[in-house]
């Protein structure tokens, strides 16, 4: 499955995502990530900083879930695929480490990254649009500086 424009503008947009993964015992464990973006036309990646739970799941169990919404306009996407850790000695590790670098400007170091194989989108929309279908997201995004007084 292919990220389509839409998705690459709501992750720019997103300040965290949120990576939700299970352990092999089937414990949820939902960690925020600061550092992600979309590589190539399929895949997600993310820098694991200080994620040792998220790479101990995944390394056990593949099925991950990553969300992430604009805030202001409270929409965005939940993905589900298959994760990988993708280490240093990984051949595709210096390009996905360059995307990752781009945006911590080498402030944050980390050992490896998780890849995600896209195989389900879903929109994430806040209720008011389904229960007011006449709220304009510019209305939402006032009501939204509102609420985080902004």
């Amino acid at each position: 499955m292919q990220l389509t424009s839409e998705i690459k503008e709501y992750m720019n947009k997103s300040v965290l995502c949120w990576l939700a993964t299970v352990s092999a015992d089937g414990i949820p464990n939902v960690s925020p990530k600061e550092i992600f973006n979309y590589y190539e036309e399929n895949y997600i990646i993310v820098a694991n900083i200080a994620s040792p739970q998220t790479v101990r799941n995944i390394k056990q169990n593949m099925n991950v879930c990553i969300s992430f919404i604009d805030i202001l306009v409270q929409k965005g996407f939940q993905i589900k695929g298959k994760a990988e850790i993708i280490g240093t000695t990984h051949s595709e590790f210096s390009l996905m480490e360059k995307v990752l670098v781009q945006m911590t400007g080498g402030k944050f170091p980390f050992a490896s990254i998780t890849k995600i194989n896209i195989e389900q989108v879903k929109p994430i929309i806040a209720p008011k649009y389904i229960l007011y279908p006449e709220t304009t997201e510019k209305e939402q995004i006032e009501s939204a500086k509102k609420a985080y007084d902004l």
